[in-house]
């Protein structure tokens, strides 16, 4: 194995490479979860044109064991940054369910902040139980649980992607009685 200028640049662009378009799979793969087709299909031929060119490379050069060692961290790393580069554009929305026992309390607080809000009574094992059901943009979704777990830190919530939401009128009327009371305020 020679390790020379050209084998060591040779590596780096493997390397860069593979993080690209294992980078590129990773975001493809939540296009593709959430319907986004065109971006799907975008990222998927990018992806695997980068994917031809080194694995290409790798294949023609077996007598280089060091271009498969790169590919194999270029893979790792591409895993790594794909997911983080996901977290950061924050795609879609998402569903936060809010198991509290401060149903109106905390859902008056919400929609007052201006925040959309459904709330539904049930009936827990010791209590009345509510679920508040609020469809967030995925890049606020951390504003929003704190704000909820300022307002009752002994909430249950979940969060869950949406693959798709109609576009129908928001289902919201005037408030009336003592909720268009406190709106006033």
């Amino acid at each position: 194995m020679e390790l020379n200028l050209e084998t060591v640049l040779m590596c780096l662009l493997i390397i860069i490479a593979r993080i690209a378009d294992v980078s590129f799979g990773t975001l493809r793969t939540v296009s593709i979860v959430q319907g986004r087709r065109a971006l799907a299909w975008g990222l998927g031929f990018a992806e695997i044109l980068i994917w031809v060119f080194a694995v290409s490379k790798v294949i023609t050069n077996l007598d280089q064991p060091i271009y498969a060692l790169a590919y194999a961290i270029g893979f790792a790393t591409g895993n790594y940054v794909g997911l983080t580069l996901e977290s950061w554009l924050s795609m879609g929305n998402q569903v936060l369910r809010v198991f509290t026992r401060r149903g109106f309390e905390v859902a008056d607080t919400l929609w007052a902040e201006g925040l959309p809000a459904t709330i539904f009574e049930g009936e827990g094992r010791d209590d009345t139980t509510y679920l508040l059901y609020m469809q967030t943009p995925r890049r606020q979704i951390r504003k929003v649980v704190r704000r909820v777990r300022e307002l009752d830190p002994k909430c249950y919530y979940i969060i869950e992607d949406i693959r798709t939401a109609s576009t129908a009128r928001r289902l919201m009327r005037e408030p009336t009685g003592w909720r268009a009371i406190l709106k006033k305020k």
